[in-house]
């Protein structure tokens, strides 16, 4: 369910290596301070890496929501503003806002936006690059490849992501958990975000089109008190 984006181009992007796959250089801030909407898809093809006592996982982004804090996305947690839980979402841009959703799985946002515009972008599935093994030994129900990181909360098991890492600086090459320029989709495809049930007219799930490991679409059920958001099924 969606509509493509482009083919061919490159955004936060390096060519295609010829042999094995390699990430580019770190992300800056400056690669993350235009809208949320557009830097969102700009993240696509992007490596988040994970360095952990047991080993190295990396994994290249397929899967991403956008979700802004300027007022109009009553699916953001910052839609009101700087709660203790939200804050991080307030900046520096590259931050990485970690939260538990409905209370069953962790979930990863990159801070993205100048400081204190409050938008986030949430990191819904990638495939693992690096650190195979090591992530199928935490993703043990997992019975092909494509499922190691195929939704956010599998994506944060993979990378053995959670409430330790809220904050990390995703742009320090001495972070636990980093954010590399990787290779860019040939095509990305938007729609509709998943499993919220306030603005789900927004376009602002966006994937490499095709890609295996994109999780499945799931529309939100009906608005709960207090707000839902933020929140994707895993």
């Amino acid at each position: 369910m969606g509509v493509v984006l482009t083919r061919g181009g490159r955004a936060l992007t390096a060519p295609p290596e010829p042999d094995r796959p390699q990430p580019g250089p770190l992300l800056t801030q400056a690669d993350l301070l235009g809208p949320v909407d557009v830097v969102a898809p700009s993240l696509l093809g992007c490596w988040v890496v994970t360095e952990r006592p047991e080993g190295r996982v990396a994994l290249r982004l397929t899967e991403v929501e956008a979700y802004s804090g300027e007022g109009a996305d009553p699916a953001s947690h910052a839609h009101r503003g700087p709660t203790p839980r939200a804050e991080i979402m307030f900046g520096p841009p590259g931050r990485l806002y970690v939260y538990f959703s409905y209370g069953v799985h962790w979930c990863a946002n990159v801070v993205v936006g100048p400081e204190g515009r409050g938008s986030a972008v949430l990191l819904r599935a990638g495939e693992v690059v690096v650190g195979e093994e090591l992530a199928r030994s935490r993703r043990p129900a997992a019975r092909v490849v494509r499922d190691l990181a195929r939704g956010p909360a599998r994506l944060t098991q993979a990378l053995a992501i959670g409430p330790g890492d809220r904050g990390a600086d995703l742009l320090d090459p001495g972070s636990a958990v980093r954010l590399y320029r990787g290779t860019a989709p040939a095509s990305v495809s938007a729609g509709p975000r998943v499993g919220i049930s306030q603005a789900t007219d927004l376009p602002w799930r966006f994937w490499e089109t095709d890609a295996p490991s994109v999780s499945v679409f799931r529309a939100g059920g009906k608005p709960r008190r207090g707000g839902a958001g933020q929140d994707g099924t895993p």
